[in-house]
């Protein structure tokens, strides 16, 4: 073989090694879209009200909250707030268009209150998680 038959075969194999290497790196399922949840840690109530729902997630001691509209063809007033027993709440309010929030807020072992509105119709929780 000529020296110019060699390096074209070990360029295709090089190349062909490479492609095999990046597959195995994404691994399956790669390309494949997932929603986030906009909180860390687990998923631990829903409240569904007329206009949208609050989802409420915990983790190591904090509490996170997001306000979910139903219909999210245009902007609306929506509005989140969780506060923790003996502090004050931490709130995200405005008009979006699919989802106030999130809020966090260390709660440790202590009671939380939860509100949550989409065009003036919510959900309040209070003192939960106790």
């Amino acid at each position: 073989m000529n020296s110019g038959r060699i390096r074209s075969r070990l360029a295709a194999g090089a190349a062909a090694l490479a492609v095999a290497l990046l597959c195995a790196l994404a691994g399956p399922g790669a390309g494949t879209a997932h929603a986030a949840a906009p909180c860390p840690g687990h998923k631990i109530r829903t409240l569904t009200f007329a206009t949208g729902k609050v989802v409420l997630y915990k983790k190591r001691g904090f509490v996170c909250a997001v306000t979910y509209a139903k219909n999210t063809r245009a902007r609306k007033p929506m509005a989140i707030s969780v506060q923790a027993r003996g502090s004050r709440p931490v709130r995200d309010a405005g008009r979006y268009v699919r989802l106030a929030g999130p809020v966090k807020v260390h709660a440790g072992h202590r009671c939380v209150w939860v509100r949550g509105s989409v065009s003036g119709r919510g959900v309040s929780t209070g003192w939960t998680l106790c």
